[in-house]
């Protein structure tokens, strides 16, 4: 690790230890469907077409964000619906609008089948500010994942590249199918005039924990992170990986900002149920409260001390680990219900090379 990476390092450590004081809500994720139009084989929330939760009605939701009014200028908090599938709720756009006149920014995650030219229209109109939107390889990958939605991925991508003024990426999920058609799928989205793009690997949660083809070898995932900081040094499409834990000598090249989980820290979720947590990719219960008996504002202001202060992960593993300063016992979302350690990123890397 160079002299750079370790000063760079430092500063985020101690950043991250203002920001667990400071605890400034800056992205609110709202579960607003467990339903979803396809059933992906990596659904970590293992969402379908027909959820035993019913959608949370926005009614409920919104006095959560008159909450938040009162704690935080609600012009400096991404409040971002995902599910689910957030666009199988026929009220989207009445939810975007309620979001957006409140002064938050709107976004959502979708997988772009039902995104057609009217839809997108009355979204914007309503105020969405960023999408993200998935596209798991070229068609035969894609459709091995996400079923067959390829086309209308491919489809929304196509309106998407049309739109100005707003902020939008393509997710991909590398797993063994795609992993070997990465430069392909690269050379795709230049092609389709995709300009941001976000690479995640899959951790064991969910349905994904049952399939081993969707997890990459130690040899795999450091060849990943080769292809990743190539593509970012060439500059031919803004791509950066995930915030799937330390990496050790890839701090810094393979995305812009070293490694910090902001879970708890700077970011929040409802979930369908009421639940509040952090982040939506925490998929274990580390819920602090529930809307519907708790002010959201007071337990993001009196509790998540188990995100804020992380030296109960120091153990196992992570008690001899010599990257624990920089790591803090790595992302929320790979710990599992009592706190043991689903997955590191960093050993990930450390048995490749050895």
């Amino acid at each position: 690790m160079t002299t750079r990476q370790l000063i760079a390092l430092e500063k985020t450590r101690r950043e991250r230890r203002e920001l667990e004081k400071k605890h400034p809500l800056r992205q609110l994720f709202w579960e607003c469907t467990l339903r979803c139009n396809l059933s992906c084989r990596h659904c970590g929330s293992d969402c379908r077409k027909i959820a035993t939760q019913p959608d949370m009605p926005l009614d409920d939701f919104l006095p959560v964000l008159d909450d938040v009014a009162t704690m935080t200028d609600p012009r400096r908090v991404l409040v971002n619906t995902v599910g689910g599938e957030p666009l199988v709720r026929p009220d989207i756009v009445d939810c975007g609008k309620a979001i957006t006149e409140r002064g938050f920014m709107w976004g959502f995650v979708t997988n772009g089948v039902l995104l057609t030219e009217s839809l997108l229209h009355d979204i914007l109109e309503a105020g969405l500010r960023t999408v993200a939107i998935s596209l798991d390889g070229l068609e035969t990958e894609h459709n091995w994942l996400r079923g067959n939605s390829f086309d209308g991925a491919i489809n929304a991508i196509g309106l998407l590249t049309r739109t100005r003024n707003l902020l939008w990426d393509v997710i991909t999920c590398v797993n063994q199918r795609n992993f070997s058609t990465l430069p392909q799928l690269k050379q795709f989205l230049i092609d389709s005039g995709v300009k941001k793009w976000r690479i995640f690997t899959i951790f064991p949660q969910g349905r994904a924990k049952l399939n081993p083809e969707l997890f990459l070898s130690p040899e795999q995932y450091v060849a990943l992170m080769e292809f990743i900081a190539d593509t970012r040094n060439k500059g031919d499409i803004n791509l950066s990986y995930s915030c799937e834990g330390f990496l050790g000598d890839y701090e810094g090249i393979v995305r812009k900002h070293m490694y910090r989980c902001d879970a708890g820290i700077m970011t929040a979720s409802v979930l369908a149920n009421g639940d509040i947590s952090g982040c939506m990719s925490i998929r274990a219960h580390y819920a602090q409260g529930n809307i519907y008996h708790d002010r959201f504002s007071d337990v993001w202001q009196n509790r998540f001390e188990v995100m804020r202060n992380r030296r109960w992960m120091k153990r196992d593993e992570c008690a001899r680990c010599k990257a624990w300063d920089w790591c803090a016992g790595g992302p929320f979302h790979l710990r599992g219900d009592d706190g043991e350690m689903l997955h590191c990123n960093y050993l990930t890397i450390c048995a490749a090379q050895k």
